[in-house]
């Protein structure tokens, strides 16, 4: 006789695997943080976070909004919506949770929230401990962050969330013959803010159909920082009368290029190499890549700036406004699991390249389209590939202003956000 499974107990079925995984995944990160440091601050940034948490919580009586990024870049995609609601809404609090200890340890001291912590893991007794504690007005997850045991708790409370930034491409586990129980979870959230019309017509193939075209927020996060840039006096001194390539959150394949450029650049360029990991080890790799010619911000002033030729940024948070120094950029992660943010750089009119792991970034196919980006496969391009534009002047600037009206013609998200959540407050 064939075994017939009730659908109820499918379900229960598959949130025992789900929490399973995220048990064995708390479980592996502990292990590592015995010997990896961003494991460490993961497992020591969520001890007694309850505690601090319900102290913050029963201090004011004020409603709670409730972001969640999972790490630094989408905090910046999620920026532009919370400083907008912290501005509109003063009588609420802001409540922002990271997954990452790349997001929370850069931004624990941002000003624009209340209260700003690890989210806990993501098992049944969290989730509702959570939630029942917080009781969020309005839950803002941004761009890929699903985790389910929040979700089904947020909705049991008869509370509103919502995504917003997000964007869904065919192959992933929601639109696969598996899928069936994580579309079930998406049916739970409110509404969706989605990057582009593809991501909403893959939602909608799936019955999902409470979702707005709303764009990418980090367009008008962009605009906002290259409108109010930080000074920095000694990257100033640093650039004088010459032309400088930045290395924007480079890896060591990224770096090797560089350093073959290196060898043939013209006199009057300089680099700055900001790379992703900023770990003793990696510094030192640079600085063996291109001896005798590096200063690492950290121990640079003005005199020493002006006599270097290449800049290494040694600490987190600057670069997106490093960028407004830079003539062009190449932006790393393009040789490893994809390209990072171009969209920093482009705001400040630089001519972008990268790697060949870039397709699934809407803006970096869009961009190299219109001509003010530039996808590289291997060291003898980018050299061809940058003097060319290096060496032509009126190509760049055709470059910098296809840069600069890309970044204006694509803001504008936060205002669509906005508008759509004011009905949860």
């Amino acid at each position: 006789m064939e075994l017939q499974l009730r659908p109820t107990t499918i379900t229960r079925i598959k949130m025992i695997f789900y929490n399973l995984a995220v048990k064995a995944y708390s479980s592996l990160i502990f292990t590592a943080s015995g010997f990896n440091t961003k494991a460490k601050l993961w497992i020591n940034g969520r001890k007694n976070l309850f505690e601090h948490l319900q102290d913050w919580v029963f201090n004011d009586d004020r409603p709670i909004i409730w972001m969640h990024c999972a790490s630094l870049g989408e905090f910046e995609q999620g920026r532009p919506v919370l400083e907008e609601i912290q501005f509109k809404h003063p009588d609420h609090r802001i409540l922002l949770t990271f997954f990452s200890p790349s997001g929370f340890e850069v931004r624990k001291n941002y000003s624009g929230a209340d209260f700003i912590c690890y989210l806990p893991a993501d098992t049944p007794f969290n989730a509702e401990h959570f939630v029942t504690m917080v009781k969020p007005k309005l839950t803002i997850f941004v761009k890929y962050e699903f985790w389910f045991n929040y979700i089904k708790e947020i909705k049991a409370a008869n509370l509103p969330i919502v995504i917003i930034s997000a964007i869904f491409r065919p192959e992933q586990h929601f639109f696969k013959w598996y899928g069936a129980w994580f579309k079930k979870q998406l049916s739970l959230i409110n509404r969706f803010y989605v990057q582009n019309q593809s991501s909403a017509d893959l939602l909608n193939k799936i019955g999902i159909d409470h979702v707005i075209v709303s764009g990418d927020t980090r367009f008008d996060r962009v605009k906002e920082v290259a409108k109010n840039p930080k000074q920095y006096p000694i990257i100033e001194a640093f650039k004088a009368n010459s032309k400088i390539l930045i290395g924007g959150s480079t890896w060591p394949p990224d770096e090797a290029l560089l350093a073959e450029l290196w060898k043939s650049t013209p006199d009057n360029l300089k680099l700055i190499i900001a790379p992703h990991l900023i770990d003793e080890e990696h510094l030192k790799s640079i600085e063996q890549a291109f001896p005798g010619s590096t200063l690492r911000l950290s121990k640079a002033d003005n005199d020493s700036a002006r006599k270097a030729k290449i800049l290494i940024v040694d600490s987190i948070g600057h670069l997106s406004h490093i960028y407004q120094y830079g003539d062009f950029a190449l932006i790393g992660g393009g040789f490893g699991v994809g390209t990072h943010n171009i969209l920093e750089a482009a705001t400040f009119g630089l001519p972008v390249f990268f790697g060949p792991n870039h397709t699934k970034f809407q803006e970096t196919t869009e961009l190299a389209q219109l001509g003010g980006a530039f996808p590289i496969n291997n060291s003898t391009e980018f050299t061809k590939a940058f003097q060319d534009l290096f060496n032509n002047p009126k190509n760049q600037t055709i470059a910098s202003k296809t840069c600069r009206e890309y970044i204006a013609k694509n803001t504008g998200a936060t205002e669509i956000i906005l508008n759509g959540i004011e009905s949860y407050l």
